[in-house]
């Protein structure tokens, strides 16, 4: 990953939503992958909840290699396990068409 792109990317306008606002649909997508992902690696995660106040949301016209990325999602995810359920920092990079490229998530 060339993280110069990136840098790029996330210096772009960053849009953030209050509760109120329309949250667009690619949130939820990050969301679905991320859990599907996390509980292929730990399957004690029941869910999956991102902050919806405190998500930084930015449109990107870049790439990774030659994979087009569009928009980039980043803020705070809590990952409920049975015993606990701690905010974790997360990003997520959002290709053509909507499609989920990656979700990366912080362990504390």
């Amino acid at each position: 990953m060339r993280f110069g792109a990136l840098g790029a990317v996330l210096a772009s306008t960053i849009l953030v939503y209050p509760a109120q606002a329309q949250v667009p649909v690619e949130v939820d997508a990050c969301r679905l992958a991320g859990l599907v992902a996390l509980k292929e690696r730990s399957p004690a995660i029941k869910d999956l909840t991102f902050d919806i106040d405190g998500l930084a949301i930015s449109k990107a016209e870049t790439k990774v290699e030659d994979t087009p990325v569009k928009m980039v999602i980043m803020g705070d995810a809590y990952l409920q396990r049975e015993k606990s359920d701690k905010p974790n920092r997360f990003v997520c990079l959002i290709g053509e068409k909507g499609k989920v490229l990656l979700t990366f998530f912080t362990e504390q």
